[in-house]
């Protein structure tokens, strides 16, 4: 791995723990329902980036797979949240 590659790594890998401490900040903290839903939108999207991270780092097709599937029941989880709260409004 050359250098470039190497600080560019560890720049991406700063940003996604920044975003996740920002996201966790408003989940813990929003003012409304709304904002906390879509904190953890927000983490969901964040931990799949990260899953497939992982697998580029480990060099294994499977980590895709199970961002695909993560991704898929978060997207779920979060609609069903969504209009669960539509629906009390």
């Amino acid at each position: 791995m050359n250098a470039v590659a190497f600080y560019l790594e560890n720049i991406s890998v700063t940003l996604m723990c920044c975003a996740l401490f920002l996201g966790f900040w408003r989940l813990l903290k929003g003012p409304s329902v709304a904002d906390r839903v879509v904190a953890a939108d927000t983490l969901a999207i964040i931990t799949t980036v990260g899953i497939v991270w992982m697998a580029h780092y480990m060099d294994s097709a499977l980590y895709l797979d199970i961002a695909l599937v993560y991704g898929a029941l978060a997207f779920v989880g979060i609609v069903t949240i969504a209009r669960t709260i539509e629906g009390k409004q």
